[in-house]
């Protein structure tokens, strides 16, 4: 375990500024994958909102601020590299912006 500041220096952003960030709820589903800078991570860690980096609007995002699909932090974790974070979530309501539940629900069918 590690504290904040810790865990915000230990982050190795691209060369945008950005981490990858996986969301996945409290049974372990993965939710979605979004982007998080410095200040959108620090904020999440803080306030318990989780917040992103938008890539298309190029501004912060707060999860359901819209919608009202929020996410609210339970743990948050760094990957071995620095290079990937992983979020813990209580999602209300759908994760993704189709309606859907999680983001992937496309499942290659082999055969």
């Amino acid at each position: 375990m590690i504290l904040a500041d810790a865990f915000l220096a230990a982050v190795k952003y691209n060369d945008a500024g950005l981490v990858p960030v996986i969301a996945q709820n409290e049974k372990g589903e993965v939710l979605m994958l979004a982007w998080m800078n410095r200040d959108t991570l620090q904020e999440t860690l803080e306030s318990g909102e989780v917040t992103y980096w938008s890539r298309s609007r190029m501004a912060r995002w707060r999860k359901g601020e819209t919608s009202g699909n929020t996410q609210k932090l339970i743990e948050a974790y760094i990957d071995c590299d620095g290079d990937t974070v992983l979020l813990k979530v209580v999602q209300q309501g759908s994760a993704c912006h189709t309606g859907a539940p999680t983001c992937f629900f496309r499942k290659l069918e082999r055969g």
